[in-house]
């Protein structure tokens, strides 16, 4: 089971349900708004490491105090300033490793957004398989309000919503509420704010319940053909799900709807 006490750090809270099947981050920095760190970010590749090499199915990043994060650290970001090309390039790199460390985990990533999602904070929660958003929260790329360009965040972000809807976020800084979002087809789901544990509870739930092996490949498969070209994508696709259907966790869900009972998931 993911040791939830070796993961945590001053900035990042690490807990883990009881059957090691969800981890959950939460980080904390509520004072600077949940801005990411290095602590936050090696703490969530570690934390996401640590859950792809186990039992854990579902990871749910979360901020504290009711928001979820306003983009990178600029204090950090201000300490790089006259110190050359490389220390630039070096501050950067951790944004992009996470976003890679997400998309390659080898579990399902929740986005749980609530209040400010800014910044880095909309590129992390874009590189999620799964957005959550309560219905208070606010979305945005306001780098160009200090010079900078979403250069990062961008990646995930005009992989998810409309192209000509995120150049406008992303040149204009311009906030959205959680509908237009929606709208756009950057969240999954806008719940109430007073109901949102409960929504993400259940929603986690659904979530963990399923084949292992089938969250594995078909994560992993998704990513790869999503690039692909229509007939190379359907080939291999083919392929793919002649491999999850070989599993003995597709032979006990197959059994188990056939006997009407819940499967138990041998995770091979």
């Amino acid at each position: 089971m993911v040791d939830a006490d070796e993961l945590s750090n001053d900035d990042l809270a690490i807990s883990v349900s009881e059957d090691g099947l969800v981890a959950r981050a939460t980080i904390d920095r509520y004072e600077d708004r949940n801005s990411l760190n290095d602590a936050v970010i090696g703490g969530l590749e570690d934390t996401l490491a640590a859950a792809s090499a186990d039992e854990t199915r579902v990871v749910v990043i979360r901020g504290a105090g009711g928001t979820f994060c306003a983009g990178g650290d600029i204090k950090g970001m201000a300490s790089n300033m006259g110190q050359g090309p490389m220390a630039y390039r070096d501050g950067f790199s951790g944004m992009a490793n996470l976003i890679g460390a997400i998309v390659d985990a080898n579990v399902l990533v929740v986005a749980a957004v609530e209040g400010y999602c800014l910044a880095g904070g909309m590129g992390l929660a874009a590189a999620c398989d799964v957005i959550l958003t309560s219905d208070d929260a606010t979305f945005g790329t306001p780098e160009v309000d200090i010079g900078l360009f979403p250069a990062q965040a961008l990646v995930p972000i005009m992989r998810t919503v409309n192209e000509k809807q995120a150049l406008h976020l992303l040149f204009t800084g311009e906030h959205i509420d959680p509908e237009k979002a929606y709208e756009i087809g950057f969240v999954t789901e806008v719940v109430e704010a007073d109901r949102f544990d409960v929504e993400l509870d259940d929603l986690v739930d659904s979530l963990a319940n399923s084949s292992p092996v089938m969250i594995e490949v078909g994560k992993r498969s998704y990513y790869n053909q999503r690039d692909m070209g229509f007939d190379e994508a359907l080939s291999y696709m083919r392929e793919i799900i002649s491999l999850i259907a070989m599993s003995d966790d597709t032979e006990e869900g197959i059994n188990a709807f056939l006997m009407d009972t819940d499967p138990e998931w041998k995770g091979r």
